[in-house]
């Protein structure tokens, strides 16, 4: 198979992904390199062409990548990859069979992300607020910022993604735009909504201009807020704040943790989070031992 024929299947995998199956960018961008790395493989071992790929092949492709040290996790990932462009290779007419549908993936690794506790995150927030005091609008956005990650528990690519249009300060709401395209309204608290309102009346404007559209939130050049600058400013205020370092997924699953030692229940959690199975909220929680002996307690008739 050429290069070029390569590159066509590839983009039209690519446009599939996008377009049919709603997968975000970041998720888009990520089988584009696991793919190619399959394709480069199948040159490698001589492949007359993509229609003679089989189960061993696909077995061998990630043998390979696990004797190099892969981790557990980006394996798992490849192998669903893996399968998702068998299948629309299969329909499309490019593969006589589906030859990815018995590919079994390896279990990823179940290292759970760093978790502030209840006090350590309210020092987070207090030095973000203090920081805002100057009325700054950079500091104020990142107060806003941060109250929002916490209270929400949103993704960051949902929270840079967020317009104006979407906060309903009255409600205290925000309808963010997950995975696959689906919409979920998330419910927040008291400090978020003063921290929110605060950057719309006195840092946003500041900051807006031609290229801000409908943003909630704002680069220094007036353009939606990159998700780097979020992750820097966490990581520069996590050590100001003398807490645990952590990046901005640590702390929507800090908000997770917090929802359930809180008392909320997993199918609360889940829709906060926007997770489509309730498996894959039970996956990125976990219970605390103080909850699990209540619940025990609550709940077993001789406990």
């Amino acid at each position: 198979m050429s290069v070029e024929a390569d590159e066509e299947v590839l983009d039209a995998f690519l446009r599939h992904l996008a377009l049919q199956r709603g997968m975000s960018p970041h998720t888009v961008r990520a089988y584009a390199g696991d793919v190619l790395d399959l394709l480069t493989y199948l040159g490698a071992a001589g492949a007359p062409a993509l229609a003679s790929l089989d189960l061993t092949d696909l077995r061998g492709w990630l043998a390979a990548q696990q004797r190099r040290g892969m981790s557990r996790a980006t394996l798992a990932r490849r192998a669903a990859a893996a399968r998702a462009f068998s299948r629309w290779a299969h329909r499309s007419g490019h593969l006589p069979a589906d030859v990815g549908a018995r590919l079994r993936s390896p279990r990823a690794d179940r290292h759970l992300p760093t978790v502030l506790g209840v006090d350590d995150t309210a020092r987070l927030l207090a030095v973000a607020q203090e920081r805002a005091a100057d009325d700054s609008p950079l500091h104020l956005r990142d107060w806003a910022a941060l109250e929002l990650l916490y209270a929400c528990g949103v993704r960051i690519s949902e929270l840079v993604g967020t317009d104006v249009d979407d906060l309903d300060l009255a409600e205290r709401t925000v309808r963010v735009l997950g995975k696959g395209g689906k919409e979920r309204v998330v419910p927040f608290g008291v400090p978020a909504a003063r921290a929110t309102a605060a950057w719309l009346e006195h840092g946003r404007p500041a900051l807006a201009g031609p290229s801000s559209a409908g943003a909630l939130f704002l680069g220094a050049r007036g353009a939606r807020l990159d998700p780097r600058t979020v992750r820097e400013v966490l990581h520069r205020l996590t050590a100001a704040a003398g807490v645990h370092d952590l990046a901005p997924h640590g702390l929507r699953h800090t908000a997770a943790t917090h929802l359930l030692a809180g008392g909320s229940d997993l199918r609360t959690v889940q829709e906060v989070l926007g997770h489509a199975s309730l498996a894959t909220t039970q996956r990125y929680t976990h219970v605390t031992p103080e909850r699990l002996r209540a619940a025990y307690g609550q709940a077993h008739p001789r406990a």
